[in-house]
């Protein structure tokens, strides 16, 4: 007997289109699965394919800037400004066209106490624009405690040598003093880099210099502070800042110290979209205005929609506009409330972090539900996703990084799961 033919691409896409993917792409699911020699795996395989599209999650795991769910989750836009033309590089009083920097960045400069501000697509991007723009070809002077390593393989010296400056190292890994700094800026020094260490603390003997006497030695400071701290009395939070931002450094205290430029991520502590920030004197912000690299880093319509969101929040003190902060400064006490009303599982006291690469060590109390067993991948596969995370055979759900108007949804994932276990 001849083996049964597979069936046609076309007529195996057409199967399984109820699965809501476009046809091009159940084609090439199809096709996958026919070349694979098992045309019933197109319908799995499709799936896949859908859950692995960009979409909402529910972050149940006490990690507030959590870097593999998007970072901070962004404050609402308005409607109009996700679907209409707007005056993006268009000045309405002349009618002539303008800087894509007069809405955002502007906001951001003020919000930091700044001169002036240029946005580009992320942390990375700023710190290479700046040492590209103000010193390819000349030195640059950096302790070598602050050499630092962030995710995804990104070194300072490595983005020091693409942006064509030299790397002057001074002092040692725990230890530089101000006579380093000074023996070092002798030469031809374009600028003085302070790099923030935002994900690894380093204790003991150690000694580092502040920004206020190295900017007395002559050359601009550029403070890579990484995280997006505006500023250190957080004076949109009306309990003040919490213990655990204490020696995190800010942009308007880093600036008022004597730093030229500040550099910044806008989706960290900063709570807004992924890009990068950089603030401080207007002269040195219009020398990488005009860079040629600077168009090549620019971010679209977008971010700078939702960073003017953002910015405007904070002009306003108002920082239960912005998720993050809402979340961050959120009472245990009300996060035990929630927990309670969930009416499921067990409460726990737990302990989140701010992640994404920010105030390393420092842990902020937390409370949420736990129930027995591994649930975590059931629980990723439920419409939508919920990522929570298991600790000693129990499944916790931090409510601290959970949206209450989500409650509702972790609590029937939680039932259906204790109710199919023959849980309580």
């Amino acid at each position: 007997m001849p083996p049964d033919r597979p069936p046609s691409v076309d007529a195996l896409a057409r199967g399984i289109r109820d699965t809501g993917l476009p046809h091009p792409l159940l084609v090439d699911v199809a096709r996958a699965a026919i070349a694979a020699g098992d045309p019933s795996s197109a319908r799995a395989r499709a799936e896949a394919v859908a859950v692995a599209l960009l979409g909402p999650v529910i972050n149940a795991t006490g990690v507030i800037l959590h870097t593999n769910l998007g970072r901070a989750p962004l404050p609402s836009m308005p409607a109009a400004g996700a679907r209409r033309y707007s005056n993006l590089e268009f000045d309405l009083v002349s009618g002539s066209r303008a800087s894509r920097s007069d809405h955002a960045a502007r906001l951001l400069a003020l919000a930091a106490g700044a001169e002036a501000a240029l946005v580009v697509n992320n942390g990375a991007s700023a710190l290479m624009l700046v040492l590209a723009a103000l010193a390819r070809g000349r030195s640059v002077v950096v302790s070598r405690g602050e050499l630092v390593e962030i995710g995804g393989g990104f070194r300072v010296p490595e983005v020091m040598a693409q942006s064509g400056c030299e790397l002057v190292e001074v002092g040692t890994t725990n230890r530089t003093r101000l006579a380093d700094y000074r023996a070092a800026v002798a030469g031809d020094v374009a600028l003085v880099l302070k790099v923030h260490q935002s994900n690894y603390r380093i204790i003991g003997f150690t000694e580092d210099v502040g920004v206020a006497a190295l900017a007395a030695l002559g050359p601009p400071v550029v403070a890579d502070i990484g995280s997006g701290l505006l500023d250190a009395a957080t004076p949109w939070l009306a309990g003040g800042p919490p213990p655990w931002l204490a020696g995190e450094p800010a942009a308007r205290q880093t600036l008022a110290a004597g730093a030229g430029l500040v550099t910044f991520s806008g989706d960290k502590l900063m709570g807004g979209p992924q890009a990068g920030i950089i603030a401080g004197r207007a002269d040195l912000v219009a020398l990488c205005a005009r860079h040629p690299l600077n168009r090549a880093l620019r971010p679209g319509g977008l971010v700078l929609a939702a960073l003017q969101e953002t910015a405007l929040a904070y002009l306003r003190r108002d920082g239960d506009a912005i998720p993050f902060w809402r979340m961050a400064a959120a009472p245990v006490a009300g996060l035990r409330r929630r927990a309670e009303a969930l009416g499921v599982g067990t409460v726990v006291g737990t302990v989140a972090v701010a992640g994404g690469g920010s105030v390393p060590g420092q842990d902020v109390p937390s409370a949420g539900v736990a129930i027995a067993g591994d649930h975590a991948a059931a629980l990723r596969a439920g419409d939508p996703p919920i990522v929570a995370r298991v600790h000693e055979g129990m499944t916790i759900c931090d409510l601290r990084t959970v949206d209450p108007a989500d409650d509702g949804v972790v609590a029937a994932a939680l039932a259906a799961l204790q109710a199919g276990a023959g849980g309580p």
